[in-house]
């Protein structure tokens, strides 16, 4: 078994066991631990810019970036196949996570209805959409430039925009710890799908049009 296998397989076993307590009406330790520090920041200057960088991972900046990401990638690949994987990527995405949210049934730490923050907390919808939505831009974005530094450059910003994103709803106390790992870790799953997807696609596009 590889490392990222390991990974992967560690962090399905955590979180497995965090889904087992929270069935059991019980708080996973790692959010009896974390509670403290969080709900001292209201008020506070770092509430504030957090607050704002939450949005970025809201459906009214997410949705209409999507729609636009679809076309810019339509045009820059001259097909709709990657178009089609990042919007209906992320579409299936969301409906996963209030699948998920809907099995779990976990309340959230505050309700905030301007920051999207309602209805159940497991895991962030947040955290798990971003990273598929900015994920799959980033993606298929840094295969059209031509140079490791700009492939890079791109990885980086997006990855560093998914990660604020999710510590955002920690941060602003809308979720749980726990909540955000989970979202990021299914989130990474489900990107790794429809790479892998699209890939497969591609692949079979191609042999046709060869054909």
């Amino acid at each position: 078994m590889n490392k990222k296998m390991f990974f992967i397989a560690l962090l399905s076993i955590i979180i497995g066991i965090w889904m087992y307590q929270l069935f059991h009406n019980r708080i996973p330790y790692i959010d009896k631990w974390t509670r403290g520090p969080v709900e001292q920041l209201e008020d506070t200057m770092v509430y504030t810019i957090f607050r704002w960088i939450t949005e970025l991972g809201s459906s009214t900046f997410t949705t209409p970036f999507v729609i636009m990401m679809s076309f810019v990638i339509w045009w820059l690949y001259r097909n709709i196949l990657p178009a089609l994987v990042i919007s209906f990527g992320t579409l299936f995405t969301h409906y996963f996570n209030v699948a998920i949210k809907q099995l779990v049934e976990r309340e959230r730490p505050s309700i905030l209805a301007a920051a999207n923050a309602e209805g159940h907390s497991f895991p962030s919808g947040h955290a798990m959409i971003s990273i598929v939505c900015y994920g799959l831009t980033a993606y298929f974005l840094s295969k059209k430039v031509n140079t490791i530094k700009k492939k890079r450059w791109i990885v980086t910003f997006f990855s560093f925009l998914i990660i604020l994103i999710g510590m955002s709803r920690y941060i602003i106390n809308v979720h749980y710890l726990t909540d955000v790992i989970a979202g990021f870790f299914i989130g990474f799953l489900c990107l790794n799908g429809l790479i892998y997807l699209y890939k497969q696609l591609r692949k079979k596009q191609l042999f046709q049009s060869r054909g």
